[in-house]
């Protein structure tokens, strides 16, 4: 096996930046480190949850999908989503989260198309999210139907 394989696992994706010094990684395999989670959550101003809540919640996710700034002695978790459901007809995405310093470069776009290739892996028919106002036309511009008042709740369909 590669050294990306070793760290990130067989299904690992590189995604493509604007910098080319710069390796950024795409991975559900490679293990999520609390500490790592939380500190990313408090780089993009999400409000503090407890870590023992946290992990359960990602024991309990159907998928969780991290995206790394490679280095081969310490990667470091620069972006995040998980989901849940049944893992046949239904899925919802949750806590999609890209670090400050990497936005802007179409990484939450690669981030998504990875979690949702991921879950038609899974032959997953309809996938849900609930995202802030704020963000919502970030997803509509993917191609995700919005709910009809168009506030926070958006579904993608398989084809």
């Amino acid at each position: 096996m590669d050294l990306l394989s070793d760290l990130y696992g067989p299904g690992h994706r590189l995604c493509e930046t604007p910098n080319p010094e710069l390796s950024l990684v795409l991975s559900r395999e490679r293990a999520i480190d609390l500490f790592e989670l939380e500190q990313l959550c408090d780089a993009v101003g999400w409000s503090r949850r407890p870590l023992r809540r946290v992990r359960k919640a990602l024991q309990h996710s159907l998928l969780r999908v991290g995206l790394w700034r490679h280095d081969p002695r310490v990667p470091r978790l620069v972006g995040f989503a998980r989901c849940t459901g049944d893992g046949v007809v239904e899925a919802t995405v949750w806590d999609v989260a890209v670090h400050p310093h990497y936005q802007g470069a179409g990484l939450g776009r690669s981030l998504m198309a990875y979690v949702l290739d991921q879950l038609r892996e899974l032959e997953v028919e309809r996938v849900s999210l609930f995202a802030d106002p704020g963000v919502v036309g970030f997803y509509q511009g993917q191609g995700w139907e919005l709910e009809p008042l168009q506030r926070r709740c958006a579904f993608w369909y398989a084809p």
